[in-house]
């Protein structure tokens, strides 16, 4: 039984050999080999940690102005978060698609 992080990387091994050398694949599976399935972005989330992170800034400046600071800090602190998770999700998906 492997490891999680080892079935990932047996997963990529397999995902680059197809791309790097397709005839050996289709010769070692008798021709029956079938292309990798694409994996498409996730629009729906991207676009929801998109607006969650416009969001919580809104509300962060909105409070700001209001006088409210601590939670005007932490508004900015959550919305910078979900910043950071989306643009790690985005450059992760570059990556396996490249």
């Amino acid at each position: 039984m492997l490891s999680r992080e080892d079935n990932q990387r047996l997963a990529e091994l397999e995902r680059q050999l197809r791309r790097d050398d397709p005839e050996f694949c289709a010769r070692m599976t008798g021709g029956m080999d079938r292309p990798a399935p694409r994996r498409r972005p996730r629009r729906k989330l991207a676009l929801s940690l998109l607006v969650t992170a416009l969001v919580l800034w809104a509300a962060a400046i909105t409070l700001a102005v209001l006088g409210w600071w601590i939670v005007a800090v932490i508004a900015a602190v959550l919305g910078t978060t979900v910043a950071s998770v989306l643009t790690f999700h985005l450059i992760r998906h570059r990556a396996d698609s490249a």
